[in-house]
């Protein structure tokens, strides 16, 4: 029982408040007890009495032995009676104040326990405002604030460091979030293009050998730029920024490339896939890897989208100080008011259809990064029922 009892009256009286409640009535009692001293020990003094008796030399008559007559001074004690009264009613008064004092003493102390812990009560009650919201925290739910008013002393400055804290530890998350969403996105196309080359030729009994090594050369450089993808990405988990490459990248061989790989996938789907490009070479300087998702983005969407019987070029252009890679499709086309939305990070038409298809609404941001990176621009043209037309703009090499 009593082993018991101990641990908590030590886990009680090793607190915060309790400590800051006999640091404060300890202060406040020594201060009260300097304060009644200081009045005792001035009272005492200004009761200091002067002495009650004193000697006075009287003149006085006498006979000698002879009997004559004769003048002499006498020293004579006289007891002063007033001042002997005065001096008994001071020191029973002091005798009261001293008793007086040491009961308010005593009074004091145990206010000053009662004050200690209210006070301690006050200044502890922003920490405890920490303590509740840091509770209420959870590792999925960091929009909890503990937003403390009132002066901008030391516990404002500690809450509003800790709010600090928690808004870069949200932002964390959400790059984090953000990042899982964009590399999922990203790994989608080739994996789509290397899935579907794949089926198509395993479902096709007269596949020749030929086509089948045309296939395999359309999975390998998807799992080259796959490969080259993750690399990427691992770089932009660390650093936050993307890996940036400068080199020649032909935009009219990226065309038929991309025609060549997302064939299959747009066949699966009843659409014709074609190329319209000049005859010569468009030369561009810049991330041959990211100029090739950011294209890839735009014809993996054209080719979901466009009806069934519809065709989906992609064409490249030379526009003297711009050239540019666009695909244009003959799908149910963009509303007006969402054309200078569909660049936003994760936004989607179709919220409900977008999710069931798993997707995350990052594919067409990753192109306005892509080409804002390379000094270019994306372009949208659509009209409802017209189709749309995507144009990736970037400066001459």
């Amino acid at each position: 029982m009593m082993t018991e009892a101990v641990p908590r009256l030590h886990g009680w009286a090793g607190s915060i408040r309790f400590r800051l409640t006999v640091l404060y009535s300890v202060l406040l009692f020594g201060l009260a007890t300097v304060v009644v001293g200081g009045i005792y020990a001035g009272v005492a003094r200004s009761l200091e009495r002067q002495e009650v008796s004193r000697i006075e030399e009287w003149v006085t008559l006498f006979r000698d032995q002879t009997g004559q007559p004769g003048i002499a001074t006498v020293a004579v004690e006289v007891t002063d009676y007033l001042l002997l009264f005065e001096r008994a009613v001071d020191e029973q008064a002091l005798d009261q104040l001293r008793t007086y004092a040491f009961g308010a003493l005593g009074l004091l102390f145990v206010g000053s326990l009662f004050v200690g812990w209210f006070v301690a009560g006050i200044v502890l009650r922003p920490v405890g405002r920490i303590t509740e919201v840091a509770k209420e925290i959870e590792a999925t739910d960091l929009s909890r604030r503990i937003a403390l008013n009132g002066p901008d002393d030391e516990l404002k400055q500690l809450a509003d460091t800790f709010d600090g804290m928690l808004e870069r530890i949200d932002d964390a998350f959400e790059s984090q979030r953000h990042f899982i969403h964009e590399a999922s996105h990203e790994l989608r196309n080739p994996l789509a293009v290397i899935r579907t080359n794949i089926d198509v030729a395993l479902d096709d009994p007269d596949t020749t050998n030929a086509e089948l090594r045309s296939v395999g050369e359309v999975v390998g450089r998807s799992a080259e730029r796959m490969s080259t993808l993750v690399d990427d990405l691992l770089l932009y988990a660390r650093h936050g920024t993307r890996a940036t490459r400068r080199e020649d990248v032909d935009l009219v061989a990226e065309v038929e490339d991309l025609v060549e790989e997302f064939s299959a996938a747009a066949e699966a789907n009843g659409i014709a896939l074609v190329a319209d490009v000049p005859t010569g070479a468009l030369p561009v300087c810049g991330d041959g890897q990211a100029l090739h998702r950011a294209a890839a983005n735009l014809v993996a969407n054209a080719v979901r989208l466009a009806p069934e019987g519809s065709t989906v070029t992609v064409v490249g252009a030379d526009e003297g100080r711009w050239l540019t890679l666009s695909v244009v499709d003959e799908g149910p086309g963009i509303e007006p008011e969402d054309q200078l939305r569909v660049f936003q990070r994760f936004w989607r038409a179709d919220t409900t259809e977008a999710r069931t298809a798993g997707r995350s609404g990052l594919g067409l941001t990753i192109v306005r990064q892509i080409a804002e990176a390379h000094g270019g621009r994306i372009e949208l043209e659509s009209a409802l029922g017209d189709g749309s037309k995507f144009t990736l703009r970037l400066p001459r090499s």
